[in-house]
């Protein structure tokens, strides 16, 4: 592979892929979505093609005109952005008719569908580019009790149970109570919700939903993470092992050690 296409939208996964290709010595050829994508990934990139969320066309076309056969997509849209400035362009359109549904599984599988229907052929970056996944077991932080466990096994069973109906993929529990699932409003909402609730100590757990496809929909954490679980006060962030992307692992785990959160691998 000599040339990479990426679709790229916010935080810093999609600058890690980035990163990672050109590190190969590949030419990343990049899609990102106005006032969603960091400009920083561009230092990364041999082009970057800025378009509105919903050009999706214009996203094909660009991969096409470059010669990129291989790509991936990688960072989210922010929930407010979709509801303000969501630009869908024909192909969009019809896609989204096709699928009839509007949830993210349902519409990141139909963007892929319509990238290998123009040839291009959509993977996981994270095991093409080897990035850090979690490993099993505590990788940060004080040891966790035998309470804290069972509250992480609660997350993580609510997780997955939900995770079938495609809701959110994180649980908050304290002492054996769900305070909170990931709605609509996101990660970073549902957390300050569990926490105005239950208080201080929460147990966070991020699981991936049945089925989920990692190519492009894969459980991530990172410094924006743990300093959120600091600002809550949570006690415990469990990730699920060998599934979970941690983005600037050595700096996030740091972070974690030092303010004391604990980051659990669950197998």
């Amino acid at each position: 592979m000599t040339k990479f296409g990426l679709i790229a939208g916010n935080g810093a996964f999609p600058i890690e892929v980035a990163a990672a290709a050109k590190a190969r010595g590949i030419a990343v050829i990049a899609v990102a979505h106005q006032d969603e994508t960091s400009p920083e990934i561009a230092a990364f990139c041999e082009c970057v093609n800025w378009i509105e969320v919903g050009q999706l066309e214009a996203a094909i076309r660009t991969l096409k005109e470059a010669g990129v056969r291989v790509a991936a997509m990688a960072g989210g849209i922010s929930r407010a952005r979709l509801r303000a400035s969501f630009k869908p362009d024909a192909r969009a359109l019809a896609m989204l008719a096709r699928i009839g549904k509007f949830s993210d599984d349902a519409v990141l599988r139909g963007v892929a569908a319509e990238l290998e229907a123009d040839g291009i052929e959509v993977i996981d970056p994270v095991e093409r580019f080897g990035l850090a996944l979690a490993e099993a077991g505590l990788l940060a932080g004080p040891q966790v009790t035998a309470a804290v466990l069972e509250d992480i096994e609660l997350g993580f069973a609510v997780a997955r149970a939900l995770g079938a109906f495609d809701v959110g993929q994180v649980v908050a529990v304290r002492d054996g109570v769900v305070a909170a699932v990931e709605g609509i409003e996101g990660t970073d909402a549902t957390l300050r919700r569990a926490a105005s609730l239950a208080g201080p100590g929460l147990v966070v757990a991020k699981a991936s939903k049945p089925g989920q496809d990692l190519r492009f929909d894969r459980p991530a954490i990172g410094p924006r993470t743990i300093s959120l679980l600091h600002e809550i006060r949570a006690a415990v962030l469990a990730v699920e092992a060998q599934r979970t992307l941690i983005i600037e692992p050595a700096h996030t785990l740091k972070m974690a050690r030092e303010l004391e959160l604990s980051v659990y691998g669950y197998r």
